[in-house]
C-alpha cells in the first residue's frame, strides 16, 4: 500500500511540469502570466476541474473588470471615482484572467483533455475578453476625452485583433516568424507585442494617468497596423516565390 501511494505521488504533475509545455507568448507571459498559470493549471488539476472550467473562469473575469472599467469610465473623468481603484481592479483582473487563459492550454496539454470544441471555446472566449478589453480602452478615452476621433477608436478596435489572429495562425502547421532570432534584444523589442505585457501597460495608464489613454490607443493603433501591413508583406513575398 506505502509503495502504490508513494508511485501515485511521484505520478502526479507538478506546477514545473505544467510551466514546461507553455506556449511562450513573450519576455514578460513567460516571466509572470504562464509562471501564474502553471500554478493555477496544477489547482485545477488537483481540484478536478476541466481546461474548459479555466477557459470560463478567465472569461467571466476579464469580461467583469472591463465592464466595471466602462461603468466607471464616466465617474473616474468625473473624479467622483478615483482612477487607481479602477486601474488596480483592471491591471489584477486582466492579468489573473490571462494566467487562467495560458493555464487552460497547460492543463489540456499534460492531461490530455484538449480536445477541438475546448479549442473553440478558448479562441471565442479570447475574442470576447479582448473585445471587451477594447470597449473599456475605448471608453475610458472618450470619457476623458471628449474630442476623440471616432475614426481612431474604430481602427483601434480593428488593429487591436491582430495580435489574436495572429497568435493563431502561429499555432497552424504553416506557421513563419519574420523575426526567427531569440537573442535578448530582440526579445526585448518584441515586449510591444508580448499580450501580457500590454494589458499591464494599458492597466498602469488606466490607474496612473487616465487621460493619456487616447495616446495608449493612438499607440497600440500604429504598432498593430504597422505589424498587420508587415505580415502581409512578409506572406506576399514567401507566396510569390
Amino acid at each position: 500500500m506505502h509503495s502504490a501511494t508513494t508511485s501515485a505521488e511521484l505520478s502526479r504533475p507538478t506546477a514545473a511540469d505544467f510551466y514546461r509545455v507553455n506556449r511562450g507568448g513573450g519576455l514578460f507571459s513567460e516571466a509572470l502570466s504562464q509562471r501564474l498559470g502553471a500554478a493555477f493549471a496544477l489547482a485545477g488539476h488537483r481540484f478536478g476541474l476541466s481546461p474548459t472550467a479555466l477557459t470560463l473562469g478567465n472569461l467571466a473575469l476579464g469580461l467583469s473588470a472591463s465592464i466595471a472599467v466602462v461603468a466607471l469610465a464616466g465617474p473616474v473623468a468625473d473624479g467622483d471615482v478615483p482612477a487607481w481603484v479602477v486601474g488596480l481592479i483592471a491591471l489584477v483582473c486582466w492579468q489573473v484572467a490571462y494566467s487562467l487563459d495560458c493555464a487552460d492550454g497547460q492543463l489540456a496539454r499534460v492531461t490530455g483533455r484538449g480536445s477541438p470544441a475546448g479549442a473553440r471555446v478558448d479562441i471565442l472566449a479570447d475574442v470576447a475578453s479582448q473585445i471587451a478589453l477594447v470597449s473599456a480602452l475605448g471608453a475610458t478615452a472618450v470619457a476623458q476625452r471628449p474630442s476623440t476621433p471616432v475614426w481612431l477608436i474604430a481602427a483601434f478596435a480593428g488593429t487591436w485583433m491582430v495580435n489574436l489572429v495572429t497568435s493563431v495562425m502561429q499555432a497552424g502547421p504553416n506557421h513563419a516568424s519574420m523575426v526567427s532570432s531569440t537573442s535578448l534584444p530582440v526579445r526585448v523589442v518584441k515586449l510591444i507585442r508580448d499580450y501580457g505585457a500590454v494589458i499591464f501597460v494599458a492597466a498602469l495608464v488606466l490607474l496612473l494617468v487616465p487621460a493619456a489613454t487616447i495616446w495608449l490607443i493612438a499607440a497600440f493603433t500604429l504598432i498593430n497596423g504597422g505589424f498587420l501591413l508587415a505580415s502581409i508583406a512578409f506572406s506576399a513575398r514567401a507566396s510569390l516565390h
